[in-house]
C-alpha cells in the first residue's frame, strides 16, 4: 500500500506540465545527446534545450522561499544557465543550438512581436489610449531621479560623477546590449578616439546588475500588490470607470480556435516586419514604429474581431508556455557573467541598485499622482533600466504582467534610444 502511494505520488509530480518520469526521461535524450555532439544545432535542438532547463528552472523558482516573492523563476532561468556556461559545463553542440535558435531564427523578436500585437489587439480600447498618453510622465521624471541619486551614490562610494554617470547609470537606463550598449560603446569610442569594443566590457556589468534589481523589484511590487489590491491593476496601467479594462470581453470570452491562432502569428510577423519597412522610410526603431502600428490599427477598429480573438489567444499561449524557456537562451546568450565578475564591488552593486530603486519609487509615485494604478506605473517605468527586449520579459514574468508589453516596450525603446543620444551628445560637450 505504501509503494502504490509512493508510485502514485511520483507519478503526480509535474515539471512545468509534464509528468516528473517522462520529464526525466524528454532530459536524459536531450542530455546525451549534446554530450555526444548529435543534437541538431537548429530551432529543434534550441527548443529541446531551453525548454526542458525553462520548466525545470521556473518551477524550482516558484518552490524556493523568498526567492518565489522576488521573481524567482525569472531570476532562476536567467542566472543558472549564465552560470553553466560561464562554468564551461554546457559543451558547444548545446550553445550552438540555442544559438541558432536565439540569434540566426531571432526567436527573441518572434516572442516580442505576439506578446505586443497580442495584448494591443486584446485590449481594451480605452485603456490603451489613455495609458500610452499617461506612462510618459513617470518615465521622465524616473529617469531624472535615477540620474540624479545614482550620480550622488556613486560619489558616496568614491567614483567621481562623470564616471558614475557614463560608466554605470547610462548604461542601465540604455535600452540594452544590442540597443544600447553597442551604440553607446561605438560613441564613446568615436568622441574618446578609442576603440570601440574597449567599453563593451565596462558597461555591460551595470546593465546586468541594473536588470536583476529591476526584476527582483518587479517581484516585491506584485507581492505588494497581492497584499494591497487596490494598487495595482493586474496589468492595468490607467484606473476606469467599470470592469477592469484588461481585454474586450468579447475577446477572452471566446474559446480557443486554433486556425485562428495561426492567423494571429502571421499578423505578429506581419506587424513586426511593418516596423521594419518604417524603420527603412522613417529612421526610427522598427519595434518601436510596430507598437504604433498595432495601436492604431486597435484605436481605429480596423482589425476584425475574429482576428484579434487570435492575436490575444496566441499572446497567451505563447506568454504561458514560452516565457521561462526563452529566459534560458537569454542567460545562456546574453548575460555574459565573465565581464560581471572582473568589474564587480560592493560599491558598483549599491550604486547600480541605487538607480533602478530611484526609478521604480518614482514610478509608483508619480503614477498615483496620475491616477494610474502605482505597482503596475511602478514596473513599466523600472523596465527602463532592464536589458532592453531581454529585461523586459524577465521584468514582466517576474510580476507576472506580461500584458504590460507595449508600454515597457515603449519605456525600454524610446527611453534608451533618448539616453544614447543625450549620453554621447553631453559626453562630447564634456571632452
Amino acid at each position: 500500500m505504501g509503494e502504490k502511494s509512493l508510485y502514485t505520488k511520483i507519478f503526480g509530480l509535474n515539471i512545468g506540465a509534464v509528468p516528473l518520469p517522462l520529464y526525466i526521461i524528454i532530459a536524459a535524450v536531450v542530455f546525451f545527446a549534446t554530450v555526444y555532439e548529435v543534437l541538431p544545432a537548429d530551432m529543434i535542438g534550441g527548443f529541446a534545450i531551453i525548454i526542458t532547463m525553462g520548466i525545470l528552472l521556473g518551477e524550482i523558482g516558484m518552490k524556493i522561499p523568498v526567492l518565489k516573492d522576488i521573481g524567482g523563476p525569472a531570476i532562476m532561468a536567467l542566472l543558472i544557465p549564465s552560470i553553466l556556461v560561464y562554468f564551461s559545463f554546457i559543451n558547444d553542440t548545446g550553445i550552438n543550438a540555442v544559438t541558432q535558435l536565439m540569434k540566426t531564427s531571432n526567436f527573441l523578436y518572434l516572442y516580442i512581436s505576439i506578446l505586443v500585437v497580442g495584448s494591443i489587439l486584446g485590449m481594451n480600447r480605452k485603456v490603451l489610449l489613455q495609458g500610452f498618453s499617461k506612462m510618459f510622465g513617470p518615465l521622465i521624471l524616473g529617469t531624472l531621479a535615477s540620474v540624479g541619486v545614482g550620480v550622488l551614490v556613486g560619489m558616496l562610494c568614491g567614483y567621481s560623477a562623470k564616471h558614475t554617470l557614463f560608466y554605470i547609470v547610462v548604461p542601465i537606463i540604455g535600452g540594452g546590449i544590442g540597443e544600447g550598449i553597442l551604440p553607446l560603446s561605438i560613441g564613446y569610442g568615436q568622441v574618446l578616439g578609442a576603440a570601440p569594443e574597449t567599453f563593451v566590457g565596462q558597461l555591460i556589468p551595470a546593465a546586468v546588475i541594473g536588470n536583476i534589481a529591476a526584476i527582483i523589484c518587479a517581484g516585491l511590487l506584485s507581492r505588494l500588490g497581492q497584499k494591497k489590491p487596490h494598487l495595482t491593476g493586474k496589468g492595468v496601467l490607467v484606473k476606469t470607470k467599470g470592469g477592469d479594462g484588461i481585454t474586450e470581453s468579447a475577446t477572452i470570452n471566446k474559446p480557443v480556435d486554433f486556425p485562428l491562432m495561426g492567423a494571429g502569428l502571421l499578423m505578429a510577423c506581419t506587424f513586426f516586419i511593418l516596423g521594419g519597412l518604417g524603420h527603412m522610410l522613417l529612421g526610427m526603431p522598427g519595434p518601436v514604429l510596430m507598437i504604433v502600428a498595432a495601436a492604431l490599427v486597435k484605436s481605429l477598429k480596423l482589425m476584425p474581431a475574429k482576428m484579434e480573438q487570435g492575436a490575444y489567444h496566441l499572446y497567451k499561449f505563447v506568454s504561458s508556455s514560452l516565457t521561462w524557456p526563452l529566459m534560458v537562451g537569454l542567460g545562456m546568450l546574453y548575460i555574459p557573467l565573465k565581464d560581471v565578475v572582473k568589474i564587480v564591488t560592493p560599491s558598483y552593486v549599491i550604486v547600480c541598485v541605487a538607480v533602478v530603486v530611484a526609478m521604480v519609487t518614482t514610478g509608483y509615485f508619480v503614477g498615483k499622482l496620475m491616477k494610474m494604478y502605482p505597482v503596475d506605473s511602478a514596473i513599466v517605468t523600472g523596465c527602463h533600466s532592464g536589458l532592453g527586449g531581454t529585461g523586459d520579459v524577465a521584468i514582466l514574468s517576474a510580476s507576472n504582467r506580461m500584458s504590460l508589453m507595449p508600454f515597457a516596450q515603449i519605456s525600454t525603446r524610446l527611453g534608451g534610444a533618448s539616453t544614447v543620444i543625450l549620453a554621447i551628445m553631453l559626453l562630447k560637450l564634456l571632452s
